[in-house]
């Protein structure tokens, strides 16, 4: 299979974050509202702003790289965003609630550093430093996005599902 190269792999990889990203912009929104804490509601109308932000650098890699930008279903995201929805009608009014959604949030923020940390890699490996420095950007926005979910978990949310039940 000739054409299998590192840049049909990029290419693949590219349509399924661009899916995921799309995806989580639809997610956001209802987990804001369902969470209790104005840290956590605050914490993901922020992260929704930049996820707005990772879908147009996403388009300019696709444009960079000559190819159309396109969406391959990602069912890893899929059942990581069922896994919230049932969080946010299992748990509505509980105070698990924002732990919850927080423990969610979070294996989306580490599934998108995996996949932006592997897509930042091999951008430069085929030479391409702006489309590297454009998922670099995005990258260090999906950690930082991690490290401040795990702030708002440590410094409250975790232990108003402790105390509570």
């Amino acid at each position: 299979m000739p054409d299998q190269t590192l840049e049909t792999l990029f290419y693949d990889t590219l349509k399924d974050i661009y899916y995921a990203e799309k995806r989580i912009l639809k997610a956001l929104p209802k987990m804001a509202r369902g969470a209790q804490s104005s840290a956590l509601r605050d914490a993901f109308e922020t992260h929704r702003d930049e996820t707005e932000g990772h879908v147009e650098r996403l388009q300019q890699v696709f444009e960079l790289l000559g190819k159309p930008p396109r969406s391959k279903t990602c069912p890893a995201i899929d059942g990581i965003i069922e896994e919230g929805e049932e969080h946010l009608s299992k748990f509505s009014g509980s105070s698990a609630m924002d732990a919850g959604l927080i423990a969610v949030a979070q294996a989306v923020e580490h599934y998108e550093i995996a996949r932006y940390g592997a897509l930042r890699q091999w951008a430069s490996d085929l030479g391409s430093s702006e489309m590297s420095k454009l998922l670099d950007q995005t990258l260090g926005e999906e950690m930082n996005t991690d490290r401040i979910l795990s702030e708002v978990a440590e410094s409250g949310a975790n232990r108003s599902a402790v105390e509570t039940a």
